[in-house]
């Protein structure tokens, strides 16, 4: 690893100095993000086709990646609070880099079943650990760089580079995949990797924060009432990704890939829009708007007598979901010794690795019960418990600050 050159402190940047720092900082996330995307739509097939697995085996294959992010998550903020965010990213992408390799090495031995099963598993584990890094890393590298003052528009933007990056990301995996094989997509994530490191390492380090650490119970603790609202607002986005093409198809509608098309776009242009937003209101009162019209969506596709309606609360939801994660985000960090803002931060996402983890498994519950219709309300429910649960850790907030 590179000598960590380091700025002792963010100097006063002008505006267009700080785009600069945004932006080239969440392009490490675009990358990391890119990689997760490539193979994301064409391992299931190859596990259960080309290997001749269970497509129980073959979910197993493609979650043991969510899994590794989701037990990674708050040691990744650790060590990006403890030896630096540079450090930490370049882990992250040497972790993606390796993934390339294994999965490479997958479609090689694609004759010998239970050896390609073995590298991908392999590739997945890697690439989980990857991610867990370099998600956390490059937004404390960014703030680090541009001062905690501007941690809302890092977070906003680090989001938009991760679901862009994975909307490019599964369909290029799918032409590379039926064009030139798996290997081709190994190749890649390799040569993206390497990309990425050597950008990683060209860039100014910041100082690794020193204070006293918080211990994970005491981080997650603090965290776990912000988390809890991020899980409530993901409800909804995970029963959108996981459930509206069959809901659609209950319906004999047709473009249901529209509403997902429709759902990203207005989580983006969110994301574009009232960034400031949490700057100027706070991030209470913009998660409380947040959920509320997250919950307005949500309640339009339950309801909806049509695809037209249905195809409007999918975009009404993207909107509201797009701001609760960094409005109650940019609370949770900021609210903490700088010293433990990676290890806040790394457990505060790790709260929605939870949510979609779950979310499927119990919205097909729901589903076998009362339709497809009925787990929108349940998310439209879950998002107006958000709205209850920012409401009270507001009206604490306020009576701390007025003691």
């Amino acid at each position: 690893m590179p000598s960590n050159t380091v700025s002792s402190a963010p100097a006063t940047l002008s505006p267009n100095a700080v785009t600069f720092q945004i932006l080239s900082t969440v392009a490490l996330t675009f990358i990391c993000y890119l990689i997760v995307g490539l193979p994301m739509a064409v391992l299931p097939g190859y596990v259960h086709v080309d290997l001749g697995y269970s497509s129980f085996i073959a979910g197993i294959a493609i979650s043991v990646q969510y899994v590794a992010t989701l037990l990674t998550r708050p040691q990744a903020g650790r060590l990006a609070d403890s030896i630096g965010a540079k450090r930490s990213v370049l882990y992250g992408l040497t972790g993606c880099g390796i993934s390339g390799v294994f999965l490479f090495l997958a479609s090689l031995a694609q004759s010998m079943q239970g050896l390609s099963l073995l590298f991908l598993l392999c590739s997945r584990l890697a690439l989980g650990l990857g991610e867990s890094l370099v998600g956390t890393g490059a937004i404390m590298w960014g703030i680090g760089r541009i001062g905690s003052g501007h941690t809302t528009r890092m977070i906003s933007w680090n989001g938009i580079a991760n679901y862009g990056a994975l909307a490019v990301g599964a369909p290029l995996g799918v032409a590379l995949e039926h064009y030139f094989g798996l290997l081709s997509i190994g190749i890649l994530i390799v040569l993206l990797a390497l990309g990425g490191f050597l950008w990683a390492w060209v860039k100014q380090a910041v100082p690794a924060v020193h204070g006293e650490r918080m211990g994970f119970r005491q981080v997650f603790s603090y965290v776990m009432p912000y988390g809890a609202g991020l899980a409530l607002g993901t409800v909804g986005f995970g029963i959108i990704a996981t459930f509206v093409t069959l809901y659609y198809a209950s319906h004999q509608w047709s473009n249901a890939a529209l509403a997902l098309s429709l759902f990203g776009l207005s989580f983006v242009a969110a994301r574009l829009l009232f960034a400031q937003s949490i700057h100027r209101h706070g991030g209470f009162r913009v998660a409380i708007a947040a959920f509320t019209v997250e919950t307005f969506g949500l309640l339009l596709l339950w309801w909806a007598p049509g695809p037209a309606v249905a195809m409007l609360g999918a975009a009404i939801s993207g909107l509201g979901f797009s701001m609760v994660f960094p409005s109650l985000g940019t609370e949770a960090v900021c609210h903490v010794a700088p010293a433990n803002r990676g290890a806040a931060l790394g457990t505060f996402t790790v709260f929605l690795d939870v949510a979609l983890a779950v979310v499927g498994p119990l919205a097909g519950l729901v589903v076998g019960g009362y339709g497809y219709d009925a787990i929108f309300l349940v998310g439209a429910a879950a998002a107006l418990i958000g709205v209850l649960l920012t409401l009270v850790l507001y009206r604490n907030d306020l009576r701390r600050n007025s003691r």
